[in-house]
């Protein structure tokens, strides 16, 4: 549970199981946890219904309105658990793919888990850059995690204004490297 801030606030945070602030190996969670949740709400709903067509016809917690309901949560959860299909490509596959995919030497790439279309299917996003420095080129690889083919890619000169990262061998001053600076008065210079 999330502990109170010095202002007595509660700020929402990640499940453990999601928390990147670790160094180490992470694997992501894989999408069938989701048949856990179909399986509870398949269940509570064809209880409701049942309780419900069975209860007498003055009840009046047990009635039409939660038979309905209990159909409706029990369709949900069918769904939940159709949708709930395992990875067969973890995030490092859908990185070698995407690398594999798009043309040019990659440097820096990550991938992002979304889905796709009225049944969920689950795709990797995958993002990658170009090993130059500065990146010369950038690309979007879609990955399918139920079966590693590449679905789509956009591929483009990098639009964005980067610096080096690496230093060259005579140092710049920073207004020749296109960094404007200003004049910041120190503490206690009388400014």
């Amino acid at each position: 549970m999330a502990e109170p801030d010095d202002l007595g606030e509660v700020r929402d945070e990640l499940p453990a199981d999601l928390d990147r602030g670790f160094v180490g190996a992470y694997k992501f969670p894989d999408n069938s946890r989701r048949r856990i949740t179909g399986a509870l709400c398949f269940a509570a709903g064809v209880w409701a219904a049942t309780a419900a067509l069975a209860a007498d016809s003055e009840s009046v917690l047990l009635n039409e309105g939660v038979a309905v309901g209990g159909v409706l949560l029990a369709f949900a959860g069918l769904y939940q658990f159709a949708a709930g299909r395992r990875f067969a490509v973890n995030e490092n596959e859908a990185l070698v793919a995407a690398v594999t995919d798009v043309g040019f030497a990659v440097g820096h790439a990550s991938a992002q888990l979304g889905w796709r279309g009225w049944m969920s299917r689950p795709t990797w996003r995958v993002l990658v850059y170009s090993a130059e420095d500065p990146p010369q080129r950038r690309g979007l690889v879609l990955v399918d995690a139920l079966s590693g083919s590449v679905l789509e890619r956009w591929v483009e000169d990098n639009p964005e204004t980067w610096i080096e990262t690496v230093p060259s061998s005579a140092p710049e001053a920073p207004e020749a490297a296109g960094v404007h600076t200003s004049a910041i008065p120190e503490p206690g210079d009388g400014s």
